[in-house]
């Protein structure tokens, strides 16, 4: 008899308690955030670019950062599949790092659809997620209140990467004055 009422307690417990466990793992997410001015935004995003292994795909309203520049072109250049959509301020904007990857031969698409394309995403490997409002600049590094969220999941990357290719669909080739 106290094996059987042993067995049910065992039962009872691994019934209401698997339910927890296995939403526990849905649910769970692997995150960095960060905050500037001076709270490595720009190195977090650097660091990620240089793990990629297979594409990185850009969404940027603004992208002027150098460093942020070098590291997509180093992925490209390391056979990484490099994609960027721009908003189109960045045709001819000031300290734009658009001639920087188009030079190098990444792909370079203008969002013209929308007033303001004001996406500040990166999707890497169809896991990492890297958002904010944290802009591709040097000044969000260094003068302004900006927040970015690094997100190691699956699903997120998902939707992100579903979002872009919707973005991509109705962007223009960037091509460069002659």
């Amino acid at each position: 008899m106290r094996k059987i009422v042993h067995c049910i307690a065992v039962l009872i417990v691994v019934f209401f308690t698997l339910p927890v466990c296995l939403q526990a793992e849905q649910t769970a997410v692997d995150e960095q955030v960060y905050f500037s001015p001076k709270g490595g935004c720009t190195e977090a995003i650097v660091r990620n670019l240089d793990q990629a292994e297979r594409y990185v795909l850009v969404q940027a309203y603004s992208f002027t950062s150098k460093p942020i520049a070098q590291a997509l072109v180093n992925a490209h250049k390391r056979g990484v599949n490099v994609k960027v959509l721009l908003d189109k301020s960045q045709r001819h904007g000031k300290g734009s790092k658009l001639g920087l990857l188009v030079d190098a031969g990444i792909p370079v698409m203008i969002d013209t659809k929308h007033s303001i394309a004001h996406n500040k995403v990166m999707i890497i490997d169809g896991l990492t997620v890297i958002t904010g409002s944290f802009n591709f600049t040097s000044a969000a590094e260094d003068k302004n209140a900006e927040n970015l969220l690094v997100l190691h999941d699956k699903a997120a990357a998902k939707k992100y990467r579903d979002n872009w290719d919707r973005h991509q669909q109705h962007s223009e080739a960037y091509v460069p004055a002659a």
